[in-house]
């Protein structure tokens, strides 16, 4: 017997003996004493709202498709958000930052220490030839 119900009493129920024969399979199939079985399916009905007389309509296979069906379109309206997010934020946001690191790499200054020595030849070795006077200027 179930432990917190050991000090109550038994009810009498007036039920078909087809209908009593049924719900002790039942009760084996729960693993549950049948007071408890029929508890659970009291507090079944009543916290999903749902009474035995009403069709519960579709089967499972046709509520998993409308619940498929709803994730998908749910699916669709968060990527369609993600889209206009990145369209009107993160894609200018990225072309402003893009813009400001693409301009040109600043002049290299010499350093003040660095000293520019160049030699320059002041005597000229070859000259170019005058094309009236073949003799070269010397």
């Amino acid at each position: 017997m179930d432990n917190q119900f050991e000090k109550e009493r038994f009810e009498k129920l007036g039920i078909k003996t087809s209908v009593a024969i049924r719900f002790r399979k039942f009760c084996k199939k729960m693993s549950k004493s049948q007071s408890m079985t029929l508890m659970l399916m009291l507090d079944f009905f009543e916290e999903n709202g749902i009474s035995p007389v009403e069709s519960i309509g579709p089967r499972m296979e046709t509520l998993e498709t409308r619940m498929a069906t709803l994730i998908k379109k749910r699916m669709n309206g968060m990527i369609a958000i993600l889209k206009d997010i990145e369209k009107s934020q993160t894609k200018p946001t990225a072309a402003m930052l893009y813009s400001l690191f693409e301009q040109s790499e600043p002049i290299k200054k010499q350093l003040i220490l660095e000293k520019n020595i160049r030699e320059e030849k002041k005597q000229v070795r070859y000259r170019e030839r005058n094309s009236q006077n073949e003799t070269p200027e010397n």
